[in-house]
């Protein structure tokens, strides 16, 4: 698909992408680097991170990969500096790493709940902890003219309630609030803008293939009338819009990008019926004697 903003809306910028070397990530660092910046993945896998730093210099991206942990503190530190003399500046940080897994609360660890908690919430606040100095106004190859930007991945779990992920719907509550946190403090005294995106049920994605099969997926609208399958371009898009000086005035504020899938209730009653129904009423209040109050009717 192609992309609606100029191809340097981001031209000039770094971008440290965690998680960024596949699914949505890779797809934020792609969309980061086509159209203009600096690409630094992120990740615990080799592997991975190889083939997508070559895929992102293929497309004549500058990009480089960083093997690390988002758990453990002396990783986030070593790859924030890593990146900062890899390539001089650090401009947007992108957090996506995450943890997920289906099980019951009842058969769920607490050492399980821990490990999650422990990648989603508190690895995004190590990043973020570690990434101030370079993104904060006047920072390290920063001038005294403003601050960068985070962006925070989430999701829609914990708006309501999730069966059978309540280790992810608390993490993913914690990063949210993180996020209006830091916004606030770090916006009034660095002139950082921190933002969050809560992706619903992306198509082509490690996470769908792990936790919505395709035989559930095929029954999904019958419960959730809004249920539909979004692709990683269009997070990538929303990240962009928050990354580029198009969102420069958007600061603690989360964008839910799922097709209004989370407003989503089953029909208790068809369409037809509802018409009739309606129908029905109109008719008993157009016969009703002048004078007779509608609660009799």
């Amino acid at each position: 698909m192609e992309s609606p903003f100029k191809a340097d809306v981001v031209k000039g910028k770094v971008a440290l992408i965690t998680g960024g070397g596949s699914g949505i990530g890779f797809e934020i660092s792609t969309q980061f680097g086509k159209h203009g910046a600096s690409i630094a993945i992120m990740g615990r896998r080799k592997q991975v991170l190889d083939s997508a730093v070559s895929a992102l210099r293929s497309l004549g991206i500058q990009a480089v990969g960083f093997e690390g942990d988002v758990r453990k503190h002396e990783d986030a530190k070593r790859v924030v500096e890593s990146t900062f003399q890899h390539f001089g500046r650090l401009d947007i940080l992108v957090n996506g790493a995450a943890g997920n897994f289906l099980v019951s609360a009842e058969d769920l660890s607490p050492n399980g709940f821990r490990t999650v908690m422990d990648i989603d919430a508190v690895g995004t606040f190590t990043m973020c902890y570690e990434a101030l100095k370079y993104l904060k106004k006047g920072g390290p190859g920063r001038s005294s003219s403003g601050g960068g930007t985070i962006l925070n991945i989430s999701a829609t779990l914990h708006y309501t309630a999730s069966w059978y992920q309540v280790h992810v719907a608390a993490a993913k509550a914690a990063i949210d609030a993180t996020t209006r946190n830091l916004a606030l403090e770090w916006g009034a005294d660095y002139d950082i803008r921190v933002n969050g995106i809560a992706p619903g049920p992306i198509d082509d994605t490690p996470g769908m293939s792990k936790l919505a099969p395709s035989e559930i997926n095929s029954k999904s609208r019958d419960y959730m009338p809004l249920y539909k399958l979004g692709d990683k371009w269009d997070i990538a898009m929303a990240a962009l819009y928050l990354a580029s000086d198009a969102g420069k005035f958007i600061n603690g504020t989360v964008i839910i990008a799922d097709g209004g899938l989370w407003l989503s209730r089953p029909r208790h009653l068809p369409k037809d019926a509802v018409k009739q129904l309606s129908r029905s009423v109109e008719k008993r209040s157009r016969d009703a004697p002048v004078g007779v109050p509608r609660s009799k009717l």
